[in-house]
């Protein structure tokens, strides 16, 4: 009987069952295509990964990313969560890069440590690409809200650093909580959209210590709202640098997602305009929960 041995990771947590989980398969490189969906739906995670093999490849390990619907070429804290349990079950040592093989291609994840154990990690992303900007008011509708509540000194944007989302500002906390996604008007919208996922934010903040607040509805995903999304975040980084939303072509800010749901979580985000490249770094912190074999 064969049996593949997983780890759960806790990514952008501050404190252990607060962020957003994910297995992590250890041993993967006999399971077909089919079994990694299987278990990733099995799994019920907003993501699973799988190692494929414990030997590197053009410097990186190659890892693969499945969803309980299908396999997505890249997510932001499946890389991290990854990158950890490659540090600390393959390499188990204290390790400067860990470099991911993705199907979108080579995301580099920065490590630093206290007291030997991993601390904060942080993810290249690739550049961020923008495409198209929305109606304010379809925008609203589609996430029951009014057309004002949308802050209009910023347009509705779609944005991708391997994965697309649909960047919405929002005026204020309140209008942040207040968001549900109305499904009958946003899978119309979604049907003619790359982004299939919204991230919508404010400057106000439950933590005084945040800069940001934000949410993301994955409803496309049959997972209703994401605690913590790097992916995504990693968009929001371009977004907030390309329209100089702090004034300045670079940032280096605390974004605070999952409060609505009882999951607060903590993502930084640091990005800057090179030149019209947006370079852009997503970290946050990882916790082991558990170990476990998949029989």
């Amino acid at each position: 009987m064969r049996t593949h041995t997983f780890a759960i990771v806790d990514v952008f947590a501050e404190t252990k069952y607060a962020g957003n989980q994910l297995a992590v398969f250890l041993d993967a490189a006999d399971l077909s295509d089919e079994e990694m969906q299987l278990y990733a739906k099995e799994m019920n995670y907003s993501e699973t990964t799988f190692i494929l093999s414990e030997k590197q490849r053009k410097g990186g390990y190659d890892v693969r990313i499945f969803t309980p619907a299908e396999e997505i070429p890249f997510a932001g804290h499946p890389t991290l969560g990854t990158a950890f349990i490659i540090q600390q079950e393959i390499i188990r040592k204290p390790i400067e890069k860990v470099i991911l093989n993705l199907r979108i291609g080579q995301i580099p994840v920065a490590l630093s440590f206290s007291k030997g154990e991993a601390d904060d990690l942080w993810m290249e992303q690739q550049h961020p690409e923008f495409g198209r900007t929305f109606d304010k008011a379809t925008i609203a509708r589609s996430l029951n809200l009014d057309e004002a509540d949308i802050d209009d000194r910023f347009p509705v944007e779609e944005v991708s650093t391997g994965l697309p989302f649909l960047i919405v500002p929002l005026k204020t906390l309140d209008v942040v909580k207040k968001a549900r996604v109305n499904r009958d008007v946003f899978f119309d919208l979604i049907a003619h959209t790359d982004a299939k996922a919204p991230l919508i934010f404010c400057s106000e903040t439950y933590s005084p210590k945040n800069d940001l607040n934000c949410r993301v509805f994955v409803d496309y995903y049959n997972i209703p709202e994401d605690p913590a999304t790097g992916s995504a975040n990693g968009c929001l980084a371009g977004y907030l640098v390309k329209h100089r939303y702090f004034g300045e072509p670079r940032i280096n800010v605390r974004v605070e997602q999952g409060y609505e749901i009882g999951r607060p979580s903590l993502l930084y985000l640091k990005a800057e305009d090179n030149s019209g490249a947006i370079d852009v770094l997503v970290g946050g912190k990882v916790f082991k929960i558990a170990k476990g074999e998949f029989v």
